[in-house]
């Protein structure tokens, strides 16, 4: 058996192994030369960003696309643009970005949390209706690390209830759901094109939906709340609504459009390096993997691992044994860490209820006298989770079996040697660690 990097061996993952993502070629630095050689850098009628909208728009199935400046900035658009807002309720998972959930304090109006299925961490569309009231509108289901929510049961219940359904497709560029990509199924759809996302943007999102109304208040929205002349594109200096300043800007739509070209491609990567990651790590019967139900794709913009304690026969808390096998992973070169370390209702913004300011949205508010509680103990599965996931970082491209091989030798020595690993797991190995986040050394 080989040593430990943790304990004086040498780590089976050498350093600059890992490539960073996104992979950048001629075709990208071509593409973005345009946009000086164009000398437009914005603008509603700017060429990168029509004929990037147009692209996506025609690659999701939508009848309209909007670039924005993120997909926070999508989330609270898409919200906006159906009028939902001041006393009313929207329900969102308990575990996902932040964005998913702040974008509805953004519109002014209640996130209400319902937790997540046990094998999908998407929400579970079996605790949706418990939570809808009288002033519930709309539901956001979050597909989330790129495996699409299950869309049939949240549709049929937003249908029965007349609710409407805002995806949160920000991880899950090129995912499909039943034949259909993600962003496609629900009234509207939002995507990030941040930099760690499936399509890189730098930053960016898109805001897309088949309903003519939604596309012309969210087109106001985007730009200050005024109206776009249909035949000039140029503004009317008169607004009319409320609006933000979420319009993108030329030079990551340029780059954006670039990488778009190679977006299945890199996501059948992706694909290929987790199918390997899944192989080696489903030797060890106390590691869980990503379930992928049959009926969908999973583009794997995050990939987590979840250890038993119990089950590998350690006596250790779930949170100390994850916590001492990424310290030890770390030092064998595997880039492991935590992305979220709190169901979204145990963050300090939902415990305080500060909100806008004296506690707006939830009181001061004309249209609500409703007491919201956030407790994370209501959220069993989603406190469970942020114990005991790791993402592992790697399976992106330009990265492949070369690297997966490596981190394959990391995971041997380290989980059949359980014993070194606790023995280890108080070691101070990176200053201010809090067990969120290992990188690579």
């Amino acid at each position: 058996m080989k040593k430990l990097a943790i304990d004086g061996g040498e780590r089976a993952v050498p350093e600059g192994a890992l490539k960073p993502w996104p992979p950048i070629d001629e075709r990208d630095k071509q593409a973005v030369l345009r946009v000086f050689e164009n000398q437009v850098l914005c603008g509603g009628g700017a060429p990168e960003t029509v004929a990037l909208q147009k692209e996506w728009a025609q690659y999701v199935g939508r009848k309209h696309c909007l670039a924005t400046s993120s997909g926070t900035a999508a989330l609270h658009m898409a919200l906006a643009a159906a009028q939902i807002g001041l006393g009313d309720e929207v329900i969102v998972p308990a575990y996902t970005f932040l964005a998913s959930a702040s974008c509805v304090l953004h519109a002014n109006a209640v996130p209400i949390f319902v937790d997540i299925d046990e094998r999908t961490y998407n929400i579970d569309a079996t605790k949706i209706e418990q939570k809808i009231t009288d002033k519930t509108k709309a539901i956001i289901p979050v597909h989330l690390h790129g495996l699409p929510a299950d869309m049939d049961e949240i549709m049929a219940i937003a249908r029965q209830h007349n609710l409407i359904v805002i995806e949160d497709a920000c991880q899950a560029h090129g995912a499909e759901y039943k034949g259909k990509k993600v962003g496609s199924i629900g009234d509207l759809g939002a995507f990030s094109q941040n930099s760690s996302k499936g399509l890189c943007g730098g930053e960016g999102g898109f805001f897309v939906t088949d309903n003519d109304a939604y596309m012309m208040r969210g087109d106001m929205l985007r730009m200050f709340g005024d109206e776009i002349d249909d035949e000039t594109k140029l503004r009317v200096y008169n607004a009319s609504i409320l609006g933000y300043m979420y319009r993108t800007q030329e030079l990551p739509a340029a780059f954006t459009r670039s990488q778009l070209q190679r977006l299945d491609e890199n996501n059948a990567i992706r694909q290929k390096n987790c199918a390997l990651l899944t192989e080696i790590l489903e030797e060890y019967a106390w590691v869980t993997t990503p379930y992928v139900p049959a009926d969908r794709t999973h583009v794997y913009w995050m990939y987590i691992a979840r250890f038993d304690p119990k089950k590998a026969g350690v006596d250790l808390s779930p949170r100390e044994f994850r916590i001492a096998l990424e310290k030890a992973l770390h030092m064998e070169g595997v880039a492991v860490g935590q992305w979220q370390i709190l169901p979204v209702p145990a963050q300090d913004l939902f415990q305080t209820k500060i909100g806008h300011g004296k506690g707006f949205p939830w009181k001061n508010n004309p249209l609500y006298d409703r007491e919201v509680v956030y407790r994370a103990e209501d959220y069993p599965v989603a406190s469970a989770l942020v114990e005991n996931y790791t993402a592992i970082i790697g399976t992106n491209p330009p990265n492949g079996t070369e690297l997966l091989e490596m981190y394959a030798e990391a995971f041997h020595k380290v989980f059949n040697d359980l014993g070194t690993v606790v023995k280890h797991k108080d070691d101070s190995i990176v200053a201010h660690f809090s067990g969120r986040v290992f990188m690579a050394a």
